[in-house]
């Protein structure tokens, strides 16, 4: 199993490229399902999620092909990938495949749309929470599915086709719009999502689904209308830049130190994150082509924050927030308010001489003079991350176990930061 070893104390300086977002990737990907037509998608980052849901896809009988297959030899360079589903083979998404990776269940939304049926798995629990499912339920069924649970498999059948309706969000999901949105895309009429969740990602697939044939007005709102169609035809589409790729490399800079160039992002994508790190102590400034991020010699600042769903602090940046924050010249708090069990990264980063203490969904972080190398465990993807960016600033060696969680959603990692001079260095076993 493939370890990362960084040995601590280098600023960093230079120019790294952002990658396609994998969060934004996903859904579009699973959209293929939506026509029988190809949808292209450019910009597309080389990670181990995206892989399993091409294979997942071609499980239902989704076929594709890569524009350039050979791997890039800029960092940031994404794939062109043609997805064609001109024939759905088969309407069962099984626990093998759902079980390793929990937005593979998302197909359930446009199997249903235009096959009118699905079985799918249950995904189950997760290292940060249960993440549970009602609401993509509740929702199928206001749009008319008749929905059953057998053996462990979501059983939805929509005879005639799903029907628009109106369908308020009980809490803010992401996922949940994502599949009610391609649902209805293909629903009979109207349908009106109130409460719906307003990241980035969730109008880039509004703005590729409308490029199919889609009506969709108010995505990035928190009220989105669809006007049913009776198909969707083929698209191409560009894959927005990742801002927790982004806001990961901004933070590491701050920690750090030095002055690089995020190329190929948009700050537009994370405001309320790059106010922290600016009222941090860093600098953050647009250029034509990304952002400049930069902290030479003054010191990290305590700052609190609050994770919520966009455009409010990400829960994806939480961890690595807090490894800024180890650092830092007081004391500061984060609260989590998204999910459950998503402080598993505090006893790894006390190991490197961190000093956190929990009460309940609010961590307090007193910062440190220093913090020493040592062999550390990522527990997830968000976690693992925090601790390279801890490892940059430790004093000696230190080793980040577990690293497949880091080749699910960062994409050449260790390849980025020693262009701008950091000492990280894969090791496989």
């Amino acid at each position: 199993m493939d370890r990362i070893r960084i040995r601590g104390g280098n600023a960093l300086n230079g120019t790294i490229p952002i990658s396609g977002a994998k969060n934004a990737a996903l859904p579009l990907m699973i959209a293929a399902l939506l026509t029988d037509d190809t949808l292209t998608l450019e910009n597309v980052p080389h990670l181990a999620d995206v892989e399993q849901l091409i294979r997942i896809l071609g499980n239902h009988g989704v076929d594709y092909t890569v524009s350039g297959k050979r791997l890039a030899t800029n960092a940031g360079s994404g794939r062109t990938i043609h997805f064609t589903a001109r024939t759905i083979v088969d309407t069962t998404a099984p626990y093998e495949l759902v079980s390793k990776m929990r937005a593979s269940f998302w197909v359930i939304g446009p199997l249903l749309a235009r096959m009118h049926k699905a079985r799918v798995s249950l995904p189950g629990g997760c290292a940060i929470g249960t993440r549970p499912v009602d609401l993509f339920i509740e929702g199928l069924q206001a749009l008319g599915a008749t929905i059953d649970i057998d053996a462990g498999y979501i059983v939805a059948e929509a005879k005639g086709g799903l029907v628009g309706n109106r369908y308020t969000f009980p809490k803010v999901s992401v996922g949940a719009t994502h599949v009610l949105m391609m649902a209805a895309s293909l629903a009979k009429g109207e349908t009106v999502l109130e409460n719906a969740a307003r990241e980035p990602e969730v109008a880039d697939l509004a703005q590729c689904l409308n490029a199919m044939g889609a009506r969709i007005t108010g995505a990035g709102t928190s009220t989105i209308t669809i006007e049913g169609v009776t198909a969707l035809s083929g698209a191409r589409h560009r894959v927005l830049p990742d801002r927790i790729e982004t806001g990961t490399y901004a933070m590491a800079v701050a920690m750090a130190g030095g002055d690089v160039t995020l190329e190929g992002t948009r700050s537009d994508l994370l405001q309320t994150a790059l106010t922290a790190l600016r009222d941090a102590g860093a600098s953050v400034t647009d250029t034509p082509h990304g952002m400049r991020i930069q902290r030479n010699g003054n010191g990290i600042r305590p700052v609190d924050v609050v994770t919520d769903p966009f455009p409010g602090f990400p829960t994806d940046l939480q961890a690595q927030f807090m490894a800024l924050m180890t650092r830092s010249d007081g004391v500061s708090h984060i609260t989590e308010t998204i999910f459950e069990n998503r402080f598993m990264h505090v006893q790894e980063l006390a190991r490197l001489g961190a000093k956190i203490s929990l009460s309940g969904q609010m961590a307090r972080i007193e910062g440190v003079p220093r913090l020493v190398g040592a062999p550390v465990m990522a527990t997830d993807l968000r976690a693992s991350v925090s601790l390279v960016i801890a490892g940059l600033v430790a004093e000696g060696e230190t080793t980040v176990n577990r690293v497949y969680h880091l080749d699910r959603g960062f994409e050449r990692l260790e390849e980025k930061l020693v262009a701008c001079g950091a000492d990280v260095e894969r090791i496989s076993s």
